[in-house]
């Protein structure tokens, strides 16, 4: 089931909460901040024990903190024009997260706009990947039986709505 909540990420009982991380896995603005905040400063010990992310992988930790079981830390491109793999990197992102939570036997998993904030991917794009990484990912495999798409404002959630109706009516 794929289900869009406006509100934020921090909050939600999931089994995993995506953090769009920078490749340092230092925190700093957007939601990022908002996780490792939430989190508590054990989140940053872990990442720098981790010691980085390259752009469209992921890496996982404790979510400490947070009502979630784990963070799934990953780093989406920064747009440049759409024509130096910023696509295939952003898709990247979604799939190594699915597949992570599947190896790991998580339920469910919530994805903020990864590369949205201040990474400049622009809105449209960026959740036409989402959904269809999401959408290609539960016609291939079972779990997680749950995800979110979390989203800070009403604009984004309407995005994703309105998308995820486009893929029904395909």
């Amino acid at each position: 089931m794929i289900e869009v909540h406006l509100g934020d990420i921090t909050r939600l009982q999931v089994d995993v909460i995506v953090n769009a991380a920078n490749r340092h896995l230092s925190g700093g603005g957007g939601v990022d901040g908002a996780i490792h905040r939430a989190a508590g400063p054990e989140l940053s010990e872990a990442c720098r024990a981790i010691g980085g992310c390259p752009v469209g992988e992921v890496r996982a930790t404790p979510a400490f903190s947070l009502p979630a079981k784990r963070i799934y830390h990953t780093v989406g491109p920064v747009w440049r024009g759409g024509n130096l793999g910023e696509p295939e990197l952003l898709s990247s992102c979604y799939r190594h997260c699915l597949s992570l939570a599947r190896r790991e036997g998580m339920k469910s998993i919530a994805f903020p706009a990864i590369s949205c904030g201040v990474y400049d991917y622009p809105p449209e794009l960026a959740v036409e990947i989402a959904v269809d990484q999401v959408q290609d990912h539960l016609d291939r495999e079972a779990p997680p039986e749950q995800i979110i798409f979390c989203c800070f404002d009403a604009r984004m959630a309407d995005l994703y709505r309105l998308q995820l109706e486009a893929v029904v009516r395909r």
